[in-house]
C-alpha cells in the first residue's frame, strides 16, 4: 500500500526513527523497508514531519508477524531505545513492569528493559536506574553509522541528540584540530576523526573516557582520537591556540568555561556552545560570555542559534555556533 515514508540513507537509519518516534509519527503498522540504497520510514502524518526531512509516497507492505508492546498492552507505551535496552519514564511502578514485561513478549529487539529512577546529578552526570527486564546496562547503541558502547549507569549519553550531534558532525572538514571539552563515550569526537580530523576530547569521568578510547578503536580512528581524562580547564593549557572548532556540550554551565573555550581557539575557530536558558532570550548568554572571553583578542561572529529541544516549561536547550577569528 502506498504510504507517506521519511526516506533517507541507511546510515542515518537509526537516528531518524528515534526522531520520528520522539514525536510519535512512526505508522507501526506498516514495515521500514530498505530499497535501491534509501530507507523508507512510513509516517502517520506528512504534514507533521520536520522540514529537515524529506517525505515520499511508497509501496510499503503491512506488517504480518511483528508483535509490538501495543498489541500486548493495548495502549501504546512510551519508550525510547538506545542500542538494544528500552528506556522507561514511569512514575508507576506496576505499570512499569507491566510494560516491561510487554517489551520482553514482544518482537523488539532488547535485551534490558529499565525505569529512570532518578535524575541525572552529580559531576558524572548520570542517573540512577531500575533494572526491571534483563540483567544489563550495557549495551552498543548505532548512530549515523557510528558504534558506541556504554554503560548508561556510568555514564551520560542521549540518544534525543543524535540529529543534533549529526548536525554539527557535517560541518568539519578534513585536517582540522577539533576539541570536544565534555566528550563522554565520544558521540561528537568519534564521528569528526571519521571525517578525517584529528580530536582531544576530554571529560572527568574516568570510566567515560574509556569507553570514548575503546569507541575510537571500535570505529577505526584511534590515531586521530587523544582521550584525557581530567578537567578541561588544566587540560587546555596543553592545547591553547590549537582548535578550529570546539565543542562545549555541558548545559547548564558551558558559558562557565567561555574563557577556556577561547584559550583553545586558533586564528579562525567554531566553537559550538550548549547552554540551558528561558525560553524569551536563550542565546543571550552564551554571547555574552564568549564575548566577554574574547575580550579584544577575537572578533566573535554569531553563525548559527538553534533551538535543540525544550529541556522544560519555558526552558530550552539551545545551540549557539560562533566564530572567532583573532584581529
Amino acid at each position: 500500500m502506498t504510504v507517506p515514508c521519511v526516506r533517507v540513507r541507511p546510515q542515518a537509519g537509526e537516528a531518524t526513527r528515534q526522531a520520528l518516534a520522539e514525536r510519535d509519527l512512526l505508522a507501526e503498522a506498516y514495515d521500514i523497508t530498505v530499497a535501491d540504497g534509501w530507507l523508507y520510514l512510513p509516517v502517520a502524518d506528512a504534514d507533521a514531519v520536520p522540514a529537515e526531512y524529506e517525505v515520499v509516497p511508497f509501496d510499503a507492505e503491512r506488517r504480518q508477524t511483528h508483535t509490538l508492546p501495543a498489541d500486548i498492552l493495548g495502549f501504546e507505551p512510551s519508550l525510547e531505545r538506545l542500542g538494544r535496552i528500552v528506556v522507561l519514564d514511569e512514575d508507576d511502578d506496576a505499570r512499569a513492569r507491566e510494560i516491561a514485561d510487554a517489551v520482553m513478549a514482544s518482537d523488539l529487539p532488547c535485551d534490558t528493559v529499565v525505569n529512570r529512577a532518578s535524575k541525572v546529578k552529580g559531576e558524572y552526570r548520570v542517573r540512577e536506574w531500575d533494572v526491571l527486564a534483563g540483567n544489563g546496562t550495557e549495551t552498543v547503541h548505532t548512530e549515523y553509522g557510528t558504534e558506541f558502547l556504554l554503560d548508561i549507569a556510568e555514564v551520560y549519553f542521549s540518544p534525543r541528540l543524535a540529529t543534533e550531534r549529526h548536525r554539527v558532525v557535517e560541518q568539519v572538514e578534513a585536517d582540522e584540530h577539533a576539541f570536544d571539552m565534555f566528550a563522554g563515550v565520544g558521540p561528537f569526537a568519534v564521528p569528526m576523526a571519521k571525517r578525517g580530523t584529528d580530536v582531544v576530547a576530554c571529560d572527568l569521568n574516568p570510566v567515560a573516557v574509556e569507553y570514548l578510547r575503546g569507541n575510537a578503536e571500535r570505529n577505526g580512528v584511534a590515531e586521530r582520537v587523544t582521550a584525557r581524562e581530567g578537567d578541561v580547564r588544566e587540560i587546555a593549557t596543553d592545547y591553547e591556540g590549537w582548535a578550529d572548532r570546539v565543542v562545549a556540550n555541558l548545559p547548564h554551565s558551558a558559558s562557565a568555561f567561555a574563557d577556556t573555550a577561547v584559550a583553545l581557539a586558533g586564528d579562525d575557530c567554531v566553537v559550538h556552545l550548549y547552554d540551558i536558558q528561558h525560553e524569551d532570550d536563550p542565546f543571550a548568554a552564551g554571547k555574552r560570555a564568549l564575548r566577554e572571553a574574547a575580550g579584544e583578542e577575537y572578533e566573535v561572529r554569531t553563525e548559527t542559534e538553534r533551538v535543540v529541544r525544550s529541556y522544560a516549561p519555558h526552558e530550552v536547550n539551545v545551540c549557539l555556533d560562533a566564530r572567532l577569528v583573532r584581529r
